[in-house]
């Protein structure tokens, strides 16, 4: 009954795994922020947890035990419960832990009080799809304005979003109050960007371009290179083939 879960989102689609980074990132910004004391690895667990908790109260699961939860996400029990533990959960376990509860209860940690607006930089295919399949799936987390060079997207609104040049980048940054950035930009231009993202006063950069990036302290950064994680993947392919054929 619990395979089912992970592998299939709220709306029942199989989500992209750029997604479920760009969702787990994301998060990360927030409690750096708020409780640099927890551990990001232990973040990104917690965002994972929630996700998995999300799909098992749609489908009408009311608790859930550590190993069943540990197992989903390929870790062990221990380590969710100190997870728990960290940010201070406690439940009577005998009957598992009520997953509508630790879903409250993981969503005032990983939440900010208010509305975090964020802008897309490129939109280009991944700007697009990163735009169209994230927003709206987070009530904290508002995608408000896009930004690229190309004429004939500036000045119009893609799934929604409104497209702004880049020379009014600084502006439009403080006039929707965008604390966070999805950089999907082209990689041969992601190092210009970096200048405009710290003038604007941006906290967050989640990079999606194959340069690692580097800011200032206080501005935190996730690089995410797609073509790696998918070549550490082929890499583990491989691997398996290998070893299968070793076997026969």
């Amino acid at each position: 009954m619990f395979f089912r879960v992970l592998p299939v989102s709220q709306d029942g689609f199989r989500t992209p795994v750029w997604a479920l980074a760009a969702k787990c990132y994301l998060c990360v910004f927030f409690i750096r922020c708020r409780m640099s004391e927890i551990p990001e690895k232990t973040i990104e667990r917690l965002s994972e947890y929630r996700r998995t908790l999300l799909a098992c109260h749609n489908q009408g699961i009311t608790h859930i035990f550590s190993h069943v939860l540990a197992g989903i996400h390929g870790i062990t029990a221990v380590q969710v419960r100190r997870d728990l533990m960290l940010i201070g959960f406690s439940s009577d376990t005998k009957k598992g832990y009520d997953v509508e509860v630790l879903i409250d209860f993981i969503s005032g940690i990983l939440d900010s009080p208010n509305v975090v607006n964020i802008g897309v930089l490129g939109m280009g295919n991944l700007g697009q799809a990163l735009t169209k399949y994230f927003n709206g799936r987070r009530s904290k987390l508002r995608i408000v304005a896009s930004f690229d060079v190309d004429g004939d997207k500036v000045g119009h609104e893609i799934d929604g979003i409104p497209c702004y040049g880049m020379e009014s980048f600084e502006e439009q940054v403080q006039k929707s109050d965008i604390k966070i950035v999805i950089l999907s930009s082209p990689t041969s231009i992601a190092s210009e960007l970096v200048v405009p993202i710290i003038n604007a006063g941006i906290k967050g950069v989640l990079n999606f371009t194959s340069m690692p990036l580097n800011f200032p302290r206080g501005i935190f950064v996730e690089n995410y290179d797609i073509t790696t994680v998918l070549e550490k993947v082929a890499y583990f392919v491989k691997e398996a083939e290998e070893s299968t054929d070793a076997q026969n």
